[in-house]
């Protein structure tokens, strides 16, 4: 849990001083602070985490300043395992 808070605290602020603007940062913002508010409190779902962080993806892929706490998000929630299969 320490290591998805710590990036995603992370990501958020390298986000919040990106002076750029690109169409999909608000989805990126919300879904990052979902995923803060998820990490204090309690075990989050596997399910949510793997769709936020499609979501975060998509939204700040191609923004190569943000590449590398994209990775460390995407490093924490594969710490919680896969999502259930369906």
């Amino acid at each position: 849990m320490a290591a998805l808070r710590t990036a995603v605290s992370r990501l958020r602020r390298q986000l919040a001083l990106l002076p750029a603007d690109f169409p999909d940062r608000a989805i990126a913002e919300d879904e990052l602070a979902d995923l803060a508010a998820m990490t204090n409190h309690g075990v989050p779902e596997v399910p949510r985490l793997h769709r936020a962080l499609l979501l975060i993806a998509g939204a700040i892929g191609s923004v190569s300043a943000l590449s590398r706490g994209l990775t460390e998000v995407r490093h924490a929630v594969e710490l919680f395992g896969d999502p259930p299969r369906r």
